[in-house]
């Protein structure tokens, strides 16, 4: 088999984007492929085919076949790539390989004296991948947006209803007109009624995304008004129309998964939002 791989993604970023632009149009199966590209970059990386069918539930063929339409000739053409760019940022391959150590040296013990270390050193890990992937350029633009709307309608429900609710809390708190939509009563709907092109939502859900979460962003879009999304996945269905995205990889410990990361997204971003909004206004009289 020929290496000639012109007219293939030669980036990594170049590769998402090719992902993203082929995904709606793609077959289950291959949608399947590419929401485990896109979210497992490490494992693609670095493990085997067997090891990433299995995990990922498809067969081999079906990923060499996913590589193939993206106009590489196999799918180890498309593993390099992604695994010249990991190793490069350290970013990652960090993360993934330095969890599953970490589970491999603790076992299946059960024991509950274990079970605080492991989530402490998996929110660790989600935390130090956090700093990496989300830059100061994504906390400012998230925060000009936050100042020049003039209400910040916040959702999120199930696990994701802690975060939004501090955020509405604490925005609240730093002076901004704000309003939480709890979907109390089931009344979401309601709620979002009075957002216009002038207000700013901010929408949380992850995998499995929460309906009423994807339905308010939706109402939200047909308004007029911008969304900013905090999700996990680039092809969370909270991306679509989203004038920003704040991806954020949670830990996740014997099946359950943290909202560590999350919660100090939101907290960074109020902070911001306050360090910003003094700027604006000039220095305090007590200054």
């Amino acid at each position: 088999m020929s290496d000639d791989v012109t007219g293939a993604p030669a980036t990594l970023e170049a590769l998402r984007a090719e992902i993203m632009r082929q995904f709606d149009g793609a077959s289950r199966r291959m949608k399947q492929v590419a929401t485990y590209v896109l979210d497992k970059p490490e494992d693609m990386a670095f493990e085997t085919l067997a090891v990433i069918s299995e995990r990922s539930g498809v067969q081999p063929s079906a990923i060499v076949r996913f590589a193939k339409q993206l106009g590489y000739p196999g799918a180890s053409q498309m593993q390099k790539i992604i695994r010249d760019e990991l190793l490069a940022s350290h970013i990652s391959l960090t993360y993934g390989e330095r969890a599953r150590q970490f589970a491999a040296e603790k076992g299946d013990e059960g024991q509950g004296g274990s079970f605080l270390d492991e989530f402490a050193e998996a929110d660790a890990l989600s935390l130090s991948h956090l700093r990496d992937s989300i830059g100061q350029a994504q906390i400012d633009a998230a925060v000009a947006a936050i100042q020049a709307a003039k209400t910040v309608y916040i959702v999120g429900f199930r696990r994701s209803f802690p975060p939004a609710a501090y955020l509405a809390y604490a925005l609240q708190r730093a002076g901004k007109r704000t309003f939480f939509a709890d979907g109390a009563g089931g009344l979401w709907g309601n709620q979002l009624r009075g957002i216009t092109d002038e207000d700013l939502l901010i929408a949380i859900s992850f995998r499995p995304y929460a309906e009423e979460t994807v339905a308010c962003h939706g109402y939200a879009l047909e308004r007029g008004a911008p969304v900013i999304a905090i999700t996990d996945s680039n092809v969370s269905p909270l991306t679509r129309g989203a004038e920003q995205t704040l991806l954020v990889r949670e830990a996740e410990v014997r099946a359950f998964r943290s909202l560590t990361s999350t919660l100090c997204l939101v907290q960074s971003l109020v902070v911001a939002y306050v360090f910003a909004s003094q700027s604006a206004n000039g220095p305090s009289a007590s200054s």
